[in-house]
C-alpha cells in the first residue's frame, strides 16, 4: 500500500463514517486511491483486490461495496437488470455503456437535456433518474 492512496483511502472512509478495516482499506485505496473517478464492477474490484495480494472474498467485495453505496460514497449503476457497476463520482450525471466490451463511462453532463419527464404515479415521487447510453461500434 502506498502511503499517499493509503491516506486518502483512510481518509474517504472517514468522511463516510466507515471504519477503517483492513478489507475496507484495501478496497478503497484500488477505488479512490489515486483522486481519480472510476466505474467497477465487483468482479473487477476483486480481481484488482487478488493482483496486490489483497486477502479478501468475493463476497466480501460484494458486501464492502454495498456499504460504500450505503454511505454515499459509491453509485451503484445497474444495466440490464442484472450487472451492476460501481461509480465513485456520486453527482448526478449521465453515463455511456459501451456494449462490445461491457464498460461503462461517464458521458458529458452539460450535453444531456431532459425537458419532461412523467407525472409519478398516485402515492410516489420520483427518486432520481439514471441515464445510460447504449453504445456499439459502427461496423
Amino acid at each position: 500500500m502506498k502511503p499517499e492512496r493509503a491516506t486518502y483511502a483512510t481518509l474517504w472512509l472517514g468522511r463516510a463514517g466507515l471504519r477503517p478495516t483492513r478489507q475496507r482499506l484495501a478496497l478503497a485505496e484500488l477505488l479512490v486511491g489515486d483522486g481519480q473517478h472510476r466505474h467497477v464492477t465487483a468482479e473487477s474490484l476483486f480481481e484488482a483486490a487478488r493482483q496486490t495480494g489483497a486477502t479478501v472474498s468475493l463476497a466480501t467485495v460484494y458486501n464492502t461495496l454495498r456499504a460504500f453505496c450505503e454511505a454515499g460514497v459509491l453509485n451503484e449503476i445497474t444495466v440490464d437488470g442484472s450487472k451492476s457497476y460501481f461509480d465513485t463520482n456520486t453527482h448526478d450525471h449521465p453515463h455511456f455503456f459501451w456494449e462490445d466490451d461491457g464498460r461503462l463511462s461517464d458521458a458529458p453532463a452539460e450535453q444531456l437535456q431532459i425537458a419532461r419527464l412523467p407525472d409519478a404515479p398516485e402515492g410516489a415521487e420520483i427518486a432520481s433518474v439514471d441515464v445510460v447510453i447504449r453504445l456499439r461500434r459502427k461496423s
